[in-house]
């Protein structure tokens, strides 16, 4: 199955061509292409083990591709890493965080690592903290967070520079619902605003709320891209998921001694 990947003729925010990575026998990620289009709310699907998170770690240069090129803006993460990251905001999976700061201590860390004046970390750490229901003050330690204040504190660090693409692994993971739904107001902000969100999740009410692309991975490469109507058709994001990577249905005789 396949849907035509829609270019454009301006710069993509995130540009991956021949991407490769191997653990030891296994290849994780084998050969990915992919045009991420500017000001687009890009969802990456796949199941536990497609090669999300290893394809994310490689854009944004947490992680070093076997082969294979990947772009920000137009300037390569590997050969240009000082510009490239000048221009993303990111969010691992499983964000490790100098957990002994406070929230703002630790906004104020990120903000002068990154050569930002210290009056304007200032002004936009209070900020974030207030519109991410942080608290302003708040001299609670981050390693004492709930995870969902853990997800926030972690999108205000990726945020605090103004970057103009957001790379998130699973920002939605470990949430609750009142955060969930802050978290996607503040994101549709920024990309009307002009930026370009990529994230990975496979949860699929999500990437049908947000996005306006997606694609869809398993065993290491993309098998579906494009436009999120077009992905769909008159089918839901679920059912083509699930026939994309080849997932099965129970068919009610299974189990039967239940």
């Amino acid at each position: 199955m396949s849907v035509p990947h829609q270019r454009s003729h301006a710069e993509p925010a995130l540009a991956l061509h021949g991407l490769v990575k191997r653990f030891d026998t296994k290849v994780a990620v084998a050969g990915i292409d992919l045009e991420v289009p500017a000001g687009s709310f890009f969802g990456l699907l796949g199941p536990n083990g497609a090669g999300k998170t290893t394809t994310l770690s490689m854009a944004v240069g947490l992680l070093r591709p076997d082969a294979g090129q990947a772009r920000i803006l137009g300037a390569d993460v590997w050969t240009d890493p000082v510009a490239a990251k000048a221009r993303i905001g990111v969010l691992p999976d499983g964000v490790r965080l100098f957990d002994r700061l406070t929230g703002t201590e630790l906004l104020a860390y990120h903000g002068l690592l990154r050569g930002m004046d210290a009056g304007e970390v200032d002004r936009r750490s209070n900020e974030l903290m207030d519109v991410l229901e942080l608290g302003t003050g708040n001299r609670t330690l981050v390693v004492d967070y709930s995870a969902g204040m853990k997800k926030k504190i972690g999108l205000a660090c990726a945020l605090l520079h103004a970057p103009r693409l957001l790379v998130l692994d699973e920002p939605f993971e470990a949430v609750d619902p009142v955060s969930a739904a802050l978290i996607r107001d503040i994101l549709h902000r920024y990309v009307t605003g002009g930026g370009t969100v990529v994230f990975s999740s496979h949860v699929m009410a999500v990437v049908e709320r947000l996005c306006s692309h997606v694609a869809i991975m398993a065993d290491g490469a993309i098998r579906v891209r494009g436009i999120l109507a077009e992905v769909r058709g008159e089918r839901s994001l679920e059912d083509v998921f699930v026939e994309v990577v080849g997932g099965r249905t129970a068919t009610g005789s299974e189990l039967a001694w239940l």
